[in-house]
């Protein structure tokens, strides 16, 4: 049984020397000693004495002072922890130990090992689990139960339980996130004047953690805290044990963070392909978009459906910006190189004009050349800025000057230059701050 359960009752008694005919050879640890002779009509004889005239529908001590049940716990198992329902799992051994001098006995033996038929005659704390959603008793192969009687009155019940209990889980770091998940009890109906809960000196252990099923969690530590709950109907004693709880971000990296750095980074490959090649970049840019989209809903289904943005939801976000930037990016290229492409390829129209070579004679129509018109005049003057009507002039005419009159000159052709330097190191400097914020700050 667990270390944690008290049960350092196993003991042997030495004979007295005109006795060793009622003592018989027991090993103890190879080492051969003389122990009691138990015999069963002993046994029946004082569970008799014992339940004769019992009742166990009254606590110990009823009326002359509170019943003190010292508690411990056994942690088989934790695991899994659902975010979705706010809840986990656990396997616990729950032992609970008081005093009912009603069951004090006069034997030789000191104590008595009684199996779950026993529980049913006398008086057991009416513990329950504040936070637990579902309670399984184990039932097989028979019930995990187990009952000891000391010849003092001192009685110890423990029993095997797998509680499914709340955890609020706090999303606002997720996947960064550490959780105290609570693990409650107290008495249902006896308030602290009845009943007082205390821990033993070793209240908490333990089990091998290597098979427990956290998955995501890593399990960080445990703290037991006693309280009392004010209510309507008195002031009940709870105690309390919180799980310590520290999310592994192995899967999240794996399926979400890495995919949507790697999406982002394949949007900048459009800034390196030729801006006439419109099929190429117009399908990069939205392939990315699109699938920025997609695992933006995926990240989403290992949680529940919270208000408020989480460090993931911060990220694929911005991931997503910088993705619809750089389709935007393009699609602002495209239109102010095709406008200026479409206007040059427009050609001055042929004017007529009637001249009379001499009076009185026919007229002679003759095609002449239109007059010289400077190629520019159908680009944005920038001339004193004039006609420049938006802040960024982004026209290969406006040449001369980098400010004039609030304005600043960009040059079409370089807008992919510009951002094969701006989107990488926007995005660097923001996983930085990101990163510090999150794990450091």
């Amino acid at each position: 049984m667990a270390p944690c359960c008290g049960m350092d009752d196993f003991m042997a008694f030495g004979p007295n020397k005109g006795e060793e005919e009622d003592y018989e050879d027991v090993p103890i640890n190879k080492t051969w000693v003389l122990s009691p002779k138990v015999d069963e009509s002993d046994v029946t004889s004082i569970l008799n004495k014992l339940l004769q005239g019992y009742d166990n529908k009254l606590r110990p001590d009823i009326g002359v002072r509170p019943t003190v049940i010292e508690t411990a716990v056994y942690v088989n198992s934790i695991g899994p922890v659902d975010p979705i329902n706010m809840e986990y799992t656990i396997d616990i051994f729950f032992a609970q130990t008081w005093y009912d001098s009603r069951l004090k006995f006069n034997s030789s033996m000191k104590l008595l090992m009684l199996n779950s038929n026993m529980v049913g005659k006398i008086w057991i704390p009416d513990t329950f689990f504040r936070n637990s959603r579902k309670s399984d008793a184990h039932w097989i192969t028979t019930p995990n139960r187990l009952l000891r009687l000391w010849s003092n009155g001192r009685v110890m019940y423990t029993l095997r339980l797998t509680i499914n209990a709340e955890c609020y889980l706090k999303l606002h770091n997720f996947p960064m996130d550490e959780h105290s998940c609570p693990l409650e009890f107290s008495s249902y109906g006896y308030p602290k004047n009845e009943i007082m809960y205390r821990w033993q000196r070793r209240s908490v252990e333990v089990a091998d953690q290597r098979y427990w099923r956290l998955y995501q969690f890593a399990f960080v530590g445990l703290r037991n805290t006693s309280d009392v709950a004010h209510t309507q109907s008195g002031e009940y004693v709870v105690m309390t044990i919180f799980f310590d709880l520290s999310r592994r971000m192995g899967y999240f990296t794996i399926q979400t963070y890495i995919p949507c750095s790697m999406i982002v980074v394949l949007s900048w490959v459009s800034f390196w392909i030729n801006k006439d090649a419109v099929p190429a970049r117009t399908s990069l840019g939205i392939t990315t978009v699109l699938t920025m989209t997609t695992l933006s809903t995926i990240s989403r289904k290992s949680l529940p459906k919270v208000s408020y943005v989480t460090a993931m939801d911060l990220f694929v976000s911005v991931c997503f910006i910088f993705t619809f930037a750089a389709l935007m990016e393009y699609g602002t290229l495209h239109y102010f190189t095709s406008n200026r492409q479409s206007k040059k390829t427009k050609t001055p129209n042929a004017q007529s004009s009637i001249v009379n070579i001499r009076p009185g004679t026919s007229l002679l129509q003759m095609n002449n050349i239109a007059p010289y018109h400077d190629e520019d005049d159908y680009a944005y003057e920038c001339l004193d800025g004039k006609d420049c009507a938006s802040f960024f002039c982004c026209f290969d005419d406006c040449r001369s000057g980098a400010w004039r009159e609030n304005r600043m000159h960009v040059h079409v052709s370089k807008i992919d230059s510009y951002s094969r330097i701006f989107f990488p190191t926007a995005f660097g400097l923001f996983n930085l701050v990101y990163w510090i914020g999150y794990l450091y700050l």
